[in-house]
């Protein structure tokens, strides 16, 4: 299916058909292969990504960057504090902020996309502002805007998780994947996990949201995952029993987030200490050798990183024989480089 998705903003995974998501899938395979090769792929030639960075950043920056550059473009590194920092209407400070509005709309005259990532302390833990900042963007420029990474969805880490599990798995139709709450004792965003079951049950799988009673996930994601369960021929299901969650498991997805019970606008303002009150509770939820014993015998670990060793996962996992987390990450690059592709008239 030839798909054109050329000026198209990149938000959320559930904003882009199957057969879009399957086109980029595809190219960013590709893509990874002419790397490899290394057989020149400059499908950007001349054109500039603008990366707005709210929150700090290893794999999202240096995976964009290098993307940006190996398709024959330019990246421009941008963060709030050395620019007028952009802001809601109503949320203006004198010579210290800029209307979104007028942001995006100069951003727009200067290049070809525009990447953002906020979520957390920028926006004072607010669920669901971060992605009200990205939606303002896209609502005001006329270039594409991509998210990378806001308080309810992180869309393209979610696509290399697909891509991963492709890879080591094969179609994902019928393998039972498991997304599960791993202890932290910091306070983590829940984009992640959200991103993954909707991704996850796009592809068809049979997913288990696996979690302690109190950190649950965005009612109105789950009844997305389980909407798309029901579309794509999967399952979703969700465990309070992380060993349970594991019985027979293709894939694992242990991670930690916080409590949307503890943020605004549940409460007036975050409360980490009960969020992490609540978390010190559950401190045996880490993946081990024997949580991953109860899963098939070619089980693959997953993790997004950066991940907290001792607390969400043992050495001996994450640099186990199952663990693909490496592979994870370099997929970021990949197909990160097949959306900036579609989006800014590569392909």
């Amino acid at each position: 299916m030839v798909v054109n998705l050329r000026g198209r903003d990149f938000i959320s995974t559930q904003e882009w058909t199957r057969e879009e998501l399957e086109a980029v899938l595809k190219l960013a395979m590709e893509l990874k292969d002419k790397k490899r090769k290394e057989i020149p792929h400059r499908l950007l030639e001349g054109k500039t990504l603008f990366m707005l960075f709210y929150n700090a950043s290893l794999r999202t920056r240096n995976s964009f960057e290098t993307g940006i550059f190996e398709l024959g473009g330019q990246g421009i590194y941008l963060q709030p504090g050395a620019v007028y920092t952009p802001a809601l209407k109503g949320e203006e400070i004198a010579y210290t902020t800029e209307r979104i509005s007028d942001v995006a709309r100069v951003l727009s005259r200067y290049g070809h996309a525009i990447a953002i990532r906020i979520y957390g302390k920028p926006v004072q833990w607010v669920y669901g502002k971060g992605d009200r900042i990205v939606r303002e963007f896209a609502h005001w420029a006329d270039i594409p805007v991509i998210n990378m990474e806001d308080d309810i969805y992180h869309p393209c880490q979610a696509m290399a998780d697909v891509m991963t599990a492709i890879e080591h798995k094969g179609r994902l139709e019928g393998k039972k994947v498991v997304v599960s709450w791993a202890y932290s004792a910091g306070v983590k965003p829940v984009a992640v996990p959200q991103s993954a079951i909707l991704a996850f049950t796009r592809f068809g799988a049979d997913v288990v949201l696996a979690h302690p009673k109190g950190l649950e996930l965005d009612p109105k994601i789950v009844d997305m995952a389980r909407q798309n369960a029901d579309e794509f021929g999967g399952s979703f299901e969700i465990s309070y029993d992380m060993n349970e969650a594991f019985e027979g498991a293709d894939i694992v997805y242990p991670k930690s987030w916080g409590s949307l019970k503890f943020m605004p606008p549940n409460v007036p303002e975050v409360d980490k200490e009960g969020m992490i009150n609540l978390m010190n509770q559950y401190k045996d939820w880490i993946c081990d050798q024997e949580k991953i014993d109860r899963a098939k015998s070619d089980v693959i670990y997953m993790h997004c990183l950066p991940a907290d060793r001792g607390m969400e996962v043992t050495d001996d996992v994450i640099d186990g024989p199952h663990s693909v987390v490496f592979d994870e990450a370099e997929n970021r690059l990949h197909v990160q480089k097949a959306i900036m592709a579609y989006v800014m008239g590569g392909v």
